[in-house]
């Protein structure tokens, strides 16, 4: 949750697929247009850093660039941080302070998981956007900005306004341009090309001369694989690969750094326990209760010498009821 953002790295925006080059052409262009734009993107693709690119792409290069990542604050705080507050105006607010909006006052508001913005906060955004007005918490004052809004966002924003969790007034103000960040999956040929500018830096920061080589197996791996976590991801395994490697070439890759013999099952993964083997059900019900009920019989008529009022205590029955279970199977010998 930055302030201010630096030019961005030229490094990390490289690529040359025709997917990615038609995303900067199209950057570039809505740059110029000094209207907002939203930048739709999965994580990791980079929206932070096309932000900054279309920034200092615009004619408000020399104005602040300033950013909130709304899904880092509680839904309660979003709007003292966009618009700032007045002294005391709530429990535990220290003496007036400026928001977001006034900070990036004449320059850019980047505004990063924007779907995350309370609907009351976006009412008041949306008021800030068209009439470049708005008021700090707790004051009546108004405070006049004149902004540039960039939002991202690596949700279904429309569906959220369909859903009535994000206002439909504020999407058609906010996204007079959408850009959407191809996947790196999408980007043939660019992971390579970003490996080996990651790996090149990464080298730099061990002191190394030289940064390892892709074996033909690791090049295969950074090809084939769909990469979820894209840029952000890809750029870890190649740090983590060099600063392991102990050659001059990386033979192999190191795509999950959970895994391990030794890694605690997860709920989900953890073996079932193995339930006893089922007993055959009898065929026939009244067959298995009544030879049941000879067994028992016979048990406690053996055990107390064929004693018939023992056995008839024996069982928790009266002598009559055991006489009678007696005469139900056919008497003593039939037993």
């Amino acid at each position: 949750m930055s302030a201010s953002t630096p030019n961005p790295p030229p490094g990390e925006t490289l690529g040359q697929s025709e997917a990615f080059v038609a995303f900067q052409e199209a950057l570039s262009r809505a740059a110029k247009v000094e209207r907002p734009v939203l930048i739709i993107g999965e994580r990791g693709t980079g929206k932070e850093l096309a932000a900054a690119r279309l920034h200092y792409l615009s004619p408000r290069w020399g104005e602040p660039l300033v950013t909130l990542n709304c899904a880092a604050l509680a839904p309660s705080l979003i709007e003292s941080e966009l618009f700032g507050h007045e002294a005391g105006a709530f429990t535990g607010a220290g003496p007036r302070r400026a928001g977001r909006f006034e900070s990036a006052h004449q320059g850019t508001l980047f505004l990063d998981e924007i779907g995350n913005i309370p609907l009351t906060t976006q009412e008041k955004i949306l008021r800030a956007v068209e009439y470049g007005v708005f008021e700090r918490v707790g004051g009546s004052r108004p405070v006049e900005v004149e902004v540039r809004i960039v939002g991202a966002t690596n949700t279904d924003l429309p569906a959220l306004a369909r859903a009535g969790r994000f206002k439909q007034d504020l999407l058609d103000r906010l996204s007079f341009e959408v850009l959407t960040l191809p996947p790196l999956r999408e980007r043939e040929g660019d992971a390579l090309l970003l490996a080996e500018h990651f790996a090149a830096r990464m080298a730099t920061e061990l002191g190394q001369a030289e940064p390892p080589r892709f074996s033909g197996e690791a090049q295969r791996q950074i090809a084939a694989y769909a990469w979820p976590g894209n840029v952000r991801q890809l750029k870890n395994v190649v740090e983590r690969a060099v600063y392991r490697s102990e050659g001059e070439v990386v033979e192999a890759l190191d795509l999950d750094p959970f895994a391990s013999p030794f890694a605690p099952a997860s709920p989900e993964q953890a073996p079932a326990r193995a339930a006893p083997p089922a007993e055959p059900l009898p065929a026939d019900f009244k067959q298995a209760v009544a030879e049941y009920e000879r067994g028992l019989i016979k048990q406690a008529l053996e055990r107390t010498r064929f004693n018939q009022r023992a056995a008839a205590e024996r069982l928790g029955l009266t002598y009559h009821q055991l006489r009678g279970l007696l005469k139900k199977h056919g008497g003593v010998d039939s037993l």
